[in-house]
């Protein structure tokens, strides 16, 4: 059983639509970040950074805090969604670490100055929303000729796409980027996908791009 500890964020819904993916037993404890509750002592003793998500692995006693490390543990533990050969593990991790730095921070600092505070900062808007487009050209580069970011469903897709979901809040038409907008249906058809997205609560509505 794992206990997964989460709330509506790009980079939770990584983990809960991997956990429907493998279909493993998991518990959800929603962490409410607008009231706080990522600082409280109870959830610090498990994510000492205070930032969700987080995951205890009631099986083995392992805590473990940051997206990406939790869904190489998954997928190492259940054998899935990671390839076992060497070089497809590492092209796997090569994709999992490119939205680690670059697409998700990227992201969330667009989401940050465009969103949540427009007009505020027009040099920060314009550096991240250009920023944000330059990997969303990268990623669909990636997948001219790909139903995938590394041919099978992996922990690389899992992780790219709940930031992808939020294209509408990068100012970013999926139109301009044709490969994307396939790859994004083709994950958003997934019933786990559509399961993992609205955990622990039903929040946002999925942009259909």
């Amino acid at each position: 059983m794992i206990d997964l500890y989460t709330w509506p964020t790009p980079n939770c819904r990584k983990v809960s639509i991997l956990l429907e993916e493998l279909g493993l037993p998991y518990e959800a404890h929603p962490i409410d970040i607008n009231d706080g509750a990522q600082h409280t002592p109870e959830f610090l003793a498990i994510s000492p950074n205070n930032k969700v998500p987080a995951i205890v692995d009631r099986d083995t006693g392992i805590a473990l805090f940051e997206s990406g490390a939790i869904l190489l543990y998954l997928a190492e533990k259940s054998g899935r969604f990671l390839p076992q050969d060497p070089k497809g593990k590492a092209e796997v991790t090569q994709w999992l670490m490119w939205q680690m730095g670059g697409l998700g921070p990227m992201a969330g600092q667009a989401h940050h100055f465009l969103k949540n505070n427009p007009g505020q900062a027009p040099y920060a808007e314009d550096r991240f929303r250009t920023e944000v487009a330059r990997l969303y050209r990268v990623l669909n580069q990636r997948l001219v000729g790909r139903d995938y970011i590394c041919d099978d469903y992996s922990i690389a897709d899992m992780a790219c796409w709940p930031w992808v979901s939020r294209h509408e809040w990068h100012q970013i038409d999926l139109a301009d980027y044709p490969e994307v907008r396939a790859w994004y249906r083709r994950i958003l058809s997934r019933d786990a996908v559509q399961k993992g997205y609205h955990v622990p609560v039903f929040a946002n509505e999925i942009p259909a791009g």
